[in-house]
């Protein structure tokens, strides 16, 4: 074999090894800009039920006339802000996050969960709260991900991302009121 057909044998094995890493990298970011969809989707889905059952709490004549108002109107304005965009959404889960805090103290749990189904709509809601932290965790961690794969230089030189935006982390406070699970 002449020095031509070596040279030649050996650009052709770099080349379909450059378009094997591609198109698996392609593959990889594909397969992580699914994640976040699905993640988001489990995000938003229990921060609806989230407030559904701070709705339910509110309703259920378990805390007293001014935290039940409190309550209701934190978990109305989280639900309706789902439309107004990340940051107005976000902020709005913040704050039923801080009326929950403020609502239920120790002595409203207490009281809360010696009433008829009272214990039960407790527990929900501290499911509800942790479903809400678990499912921020792992979209923010698919966000992480994706965004780490999109920095790579070959990422970016060949447009692996496409059109696709950024992906953006969901920021809010999804504290668990304390006292809520110790009961």
């Amino acid at each position: 074999m002449n020095g031509w057909a070596v040279l030649g044998v050996i650009v052709l094995v770099v080349v379909l090894l450059g378009g094997f890493y591609l198109s698996m990298t392609a593959g990889r970011l594909d397969h992580l800009h699914r994640r976040i969809d699905t993640s988001r989707l489990a995000l938003e889905a229990q921060l609806l039920r989230r407030s559904s059952v701070c709705l339910e709490l509110a309703s259920g004549q378990l805390l007293d006339p001014a935290s039940s108002l409190l309550l209701t109107s934190a978990a109305h304005q989280a639900r309706t802000s789902a439309d107004l965009g990340d940051d107005e959404h976000s902020r709005a889960e913040s704050d039923l996050t801080a009326a929950l805090m403020a609502a239920l103290d120790a002595d409203d749990l207490a009281v809360a969960a010696s009433m008829p189904s009272g214990a039960e709509i407790l527990e929900e809601l501290d499911a509800a709260a942790r479903r809400v932290q678990l499912s921020r965790r792992f979209h923010n961690d698919a966000v992480r991900a994706c965004r780490q794969l999109r920095r790579q230089r070959m990422v970016r030189l060949f447009r692996l991302a496409g059109h696709t935006p950024w992906p953006e982390t969901w920021e809010m406070d999804d504290s668990v009121p304390e006292g809520l699970s110790a009961r």
